[in-house]
């Protein structure tokens, strides 16, 4: 599996002069800070949808492409009818057959459903597809796939508890490393980064 990061849509000039336009600031000129950015981006306020990501999967499987196609957000799936292709007989088509996947989700998008698919009570397969382009947006814009983060950190704590389902993985490694579970967000992303790039005990 290989995500490629297709095109950045939008800039973060845009983005920090929607910001200041809605406090009746002139426009910037620049760039914003990468501290800006990372404030932003934990705020979620809304001038991060200016960003669009645009991304492909080659060969996914059909089912897993499915599990993507749950999000709202703009994505494709290369055709299975039988008209437009000669691969297979899409009536018999197995769950497995390889589709090709792009999308293009905005920052709010990718937030929303990184939290999702970075669980662990996501299928192992639908999660590495999460986590490698985790790895393969972290090359571009490192400050947004270091917002991308599973439910459990998100919200500090596991959300499935209540639906009797939890995995255990946030208070196994919260005995690990403590920062995990810090009501400062920014300290609780950082941790969590440590773990994912496995800098972390």
């Amino acid at each position: 599996m290989k995500t490629e990061i297709l095109k950045i849509k939008g800039d973060w000039q845009e983005v920090v002069d929607d910001c200041r336009a809605t406090v009746k600031k002139p426009p910037l000129g620049h760039e914003p800070s990468s501290e800006f950015k990372k404030r932003l981006l934990i705020a979620e306020h809304s001038p991060i949808r200016d960003i669009v990501v645009k991304f492909r999967w080659k060969n996914i499987k059909y089912w897993i492409a499915m599990h993507w196609k749950t999000h709202t957000w703009e994505s494709r799936v290369d055709t299975q009818r039988n008209d437009r292709q000669s691969r297979y007989d899409r009536n018999k088509a197995p769950q497995e057959a390889p589709v090709d996947f792009s999308g293009d989700p905005n920052l709010q998008n990718l937030i929303d459903t990184w939290r999702k698919r970075l669980c662990y009570q996501a299928s192992s397969e639908t999660r590495k597809y999460a986590e490698d382009f985790k790895v393969a947006l972290y090359d571009v814009e490192a400050e947004i796939s270091d917002v991308l983060v599973p439910n459990c950190v998100y919200r500090c704590g596991c959300p499935e508890k209540g639906m009797g389902k939890p995995c255990g993985w946030f208070d196994k490694m919260v005995e690990k490393c403590p920062d995990l579970a810090s009501t400062d967000i920014q300290t609780r992303y950082d941790a969590y980064n440590r773990i994912f790039w496995g800098d972390a005990p």
